[in-house]
């Protein structure tokens, strides 16, 4: 496991404080059941930001503290043990990974500093099926004198529905499948001929489907070089792999803690439940998993800090270890919680829920298992 500075414990204990006063699970069942139609909560979203979280990729030139992926990756490990809403994945994550990777200088000072400050929320715009295939790009994006013309669809963008930038994967050669011929374009989220429509998830998530219908964008707005957008795009996605993967752990882990803390305190037969054979085993089951899956994630995290030249590998595993988890543990926590874990009355759904909504973004547990596997050379 990493070995975590002092500035990072702090943050993390600070995160840990918060989340659980300001943000915990009941507070998402009241989103959930207020029918936001953001899918967070903008007031809880500011108090982080002024927090510092959503600054902590962005270097202090831009206004923030550069902080490093690791010190992200251990906010968003609390906020996920309380299934917290927010646009940390999609902004402060994958939208700044992007702009740091491959923006020029007046788009990083365009952007980087409202990200900050938190007065603006950006989402990458990549998958256009049901399943996610950064190649499988069929968008077109058509030269038009000095600028570009966008057409065509894409699915599930996380905070799609509110997001005031989108960075959008676009084919501006080749076909779809090819790695060459991607571009990548900041488009505004009050550009004509954009449409947003937002989708009811199991997990009551922001995420929309958009359909682009002739969107003009200036020569400026190409982040990085034209046909040659793949490779930011795998780089962005690996860091919002991992950085999902810590999430997942965190409610993993809660989930693990509540379930454990069940098999201490319920009676049946005249016994305390935990002390059942079967019921130990699946909990070491459990815990052994926990830690693995712990060390994949740090280690994810901390290779992109120290810019090691296997992230790809280590991202993907990260990614499938979280996914195989969390699925395991939220099935456990309802089946071992009984009748009641089966009803909206108790927490386990809402875990259940969030676990396989994540496992399905930026790919699945066997999407990577077979990326991990190509890396290696299988």
């Amino acid at each position: 496991m990493a070995v975590l500075s002092e500035e990072q414990i702090m943050l993390r204990d600070a995160a840990k404080s918060w989340i659980r006063e300001k943000a915990p699970v009941t507070a998402f069942r009241k989103l959930r059941d207020s029918g936001n139609p953001d899918g967070f909560d903008r007031a809880v979203w500011k108090e982080m930001c002024e927090m510092g979280w959503s600054a902590i990729l962005i270097p202090e030139e831009f206004g923030g503290t550069d902080l490093g992926y690791l010190t992200l990756g251990l906010v968003l490990e609390e906020a996920g043990r309380t299934l917290t809403a927010s646009p940390l994945i999609s902004t402060a994550l994958t939208a700044v990974t992007a702009l740091l990777l491959a923006g020029n200088d007046t788009q990083k000072k365009t952007w980087l500093p409202r990200i900050a400050e938190g007065n603006a929320i950006a989402a990458l715009a990549a998958d256009e099926g049901a399943h996610h295939d950064p190649a499988r790009i069929a968008m077109q994006a058509v030269k038009s004198g000095a600028g570009w013309t966008l057409f065509g669809a894409k699915t599930f963008v996380l905070d799609g529905a509110a997001a005031d930038l989108l960075i959008v994967a676009a084919r501006t050669s080749g076909k779809s499948g090819d790695h060459s011929g991607i571009t990548l374009f900041l488009v505004d989220g009050s550009a004509g001929g954009l449409t947003r429509k937002r989708l009811k998830t199991v997990d009551s998530r922001g995420v929309a489907n958009l359909s682009f219908n002739n969107v003009a964008v200036g020569a400026d707005a190409v982040l990085g070089g034209v046909d040659q957008g793949y490779a930011v795009l795998e780089a962005t996605l690996d860091r919002a792999r991992a950085g999902l993967a810590a999430e997942m752990l965190g409610g993993a882990t809660q989930a693990f803690e509540t379930t454990l803390d069940y098999l201490k305190t319920r009676v049946q037969f005249g016994q305390v439940i935990g002390t059942f054979q079967a019921l130990q085993h699946r909990a070491a089951k459990m815990f052994t998993d926990l830690e693995l899956t712990r060390s994949c994630v740090e280690s994810a995290l901390s290779a992109i800090d120290s810019g090691a030249n296997d992230v790809p590998q280590l991202a993907s595993l990260a990614k499938a270890k979280a996914c195989e988890l969390f699925h395991l543990v939220s099935n456990e926590m309802v089946q071992m919680h009984g009748g009641i874990g089966m009803t909206d009355a108790h927490d386990a759904g809402l875990y259940l829920k969030r676990a396989r909504t994540a496992e399905a973004t930026f790919g699945g547990a066997s999407y990577h298992r077979d990326r991990y596997a190509t890396l290696l050379g299988y």
